[in-house]
């Protein structure tokens, strides 16, 4: 199930370098007076490490899981009506999957599988495909993002206008299937990842442990070329550098103590 995933410390680097990088214009209003959403990402920039293409059979297998998570979730919400007894939050995030949802899914599912992972439908296209309202689709992204069977990211597009400076406006979000480490209690047996043997989950511990050691070590400007391939390992690897060197002036030249007795 790797295969649709990318690498835990490639991911965790991503998250934490884009966010500082997209606070600057998180609602800001631009030049043509359209907010770009928070958390958005210029397109073009990160795909390449966003987007995985799935291994042959993978969406296929995602799919079933998605069907039967959502047999799961129609028998949780009868317990819960019931009161057979109290539901536990990951649980209450599983209940809420509806069939809407999977056909969502699905779709997404499908365009994985045509484009070799590049998905990034608009709104109109899921409903034109599906038959279901915009916010039908609005809600079943929400809970399918909720539940870990996707990962959404917001992006924006430069755009052509009159007078000086660039130009922005959102564009269609991009979309990653996953398998959410939540349902895997609810799968059949054929449909759950086979454990790794004792040895190999302790060689894979170690390697885990080694490996955030070195990144540990490593300073933001290195992290971001360690970690990511691409357009975007520049663009990042810049900013790592930017802030490697506020934080060197402020360790060589602190301020001095106000209140100090010499």
């Amino acid at each position: 199930m790797g295969t649709i995933t990318i690498g835990e410390a490639a991911l965790k680097a991503f998250g934490t370098l884009t966010r500082t990088r997209s606070v600057a214009r998180s609602g800001a209003m631009h030049r043509t007076g359209a907010p770009v959403l928070r958390d958005s990402l210029e397109a073009g920039t990160f795909e390449e490490v966003f987007w995985t293409s799935p291994a042959k059979g993978e969406t296929d297998r995602l799919l079933h899981v998605a069907r039967k998570t959502l047999d799961a979730a129609r028998r949780l919400r009868r317990d819960a009506r019931s009161g057979a007894r109290a539901l536990s939050v990951c649980e209450q995030r599983i209940a809420r999957l509806t069939g809407s949802a999977v056909r969502i899914f699905e779709e997404i599912l499908t365009l994985a599988r045509l484009n070799s992972g590049r998905v990034f439908p608009s709104y109109d296209y899921l409903a034109n495909a599906t038959g279901l309202g915009r916010a039908t689709i609005g809600r079943a992204l929400a809970i399918l993002e909720t539940i870990g069977f996707l990962v959404r990211q917001r992006r924006f597009q430069r755009v052509e206008g009159d007078g000086p400076g660039p130009r922005y406006a959102q564009t269609s979000n991009a979309y990653r299937p996953l398998l959410p480490a939540s349902v895997k209690s609810y799968l059949p047996r054929w449909l759950r990842p086979a454990p790794l043997p004792d040895d190999e989950a302790q060689r894979h511990l170690i390697r885990i442990e080694e490996t955030n050691v070195m990144l540990a070590s490593l300073t933001c400007q290195e992290l971001a070329r360690v970690t990511i391939d691409g357009p975007l390992a520049k663009v990042l690897a810049k900013l790592g550098a930017s802030i490697d060197r506020k934080e060197r002036e402020t360790q060589n030249g602190p301020e001095p103590l106000a209140n100090s007795i010499i």
